[in-house]
């Protein structure tokens, strides 16, 4: 059974800086494309970065220069750096496996974290 656990999250100031991990395990087929979600309140849940089988990464409009997703395929653990936080980036962030190489749409993706919480305060 496929499990992810996210952790990192927190409270910051806007300007500042939180790194989220995700450690992935319960599967054996290691070339999966990974995600980076976020949902805040009232709104649905959009993509924020990923990381395809062959190691390219994209990244949503909004985050691009502040954001870095990463992987450490030892460990089974994906990574999201979040810098110059801002206080729209208040969500909570969910990280996601497909089994497809080039996933990128939320429907693509299969399994998914419980999440965890980031609040940026102005």
């Amino acid at each position: 059974q496929v499990q992810l656990v996210e952790s990192g999250g927190g409270s910051v100031q806007a300007g500042g800086s939180l790194r989220l991990s995700c450690v992935a395990s319960g599967y054996t087929n290691t070339k999966r494309s990974m995600g980076w979600f976020r949902q805040a309140p009232g709104k649905e849940r959009e993509g924020v970065a990923g990381i395809y089988v062959d190691g390219s990464t994209y990244y949503a409009d909004s985050v691009k220069g502040r954001f870095t997703i990463s992987q450490d395929k030892a460990k089974n653990t994906l990574y999201l750096q979040m810098n110059s936080l801002k206080p729209e980036d208040t969500a909570m962030y969910y990280c996601a496996t497909s089994i497809w190489a080039r996933a990128r749409e939320r429907s693509d993706f299969g399994n998914w974290g419980q999440g965890t919480q980031v609040t940026v305060s102005s």
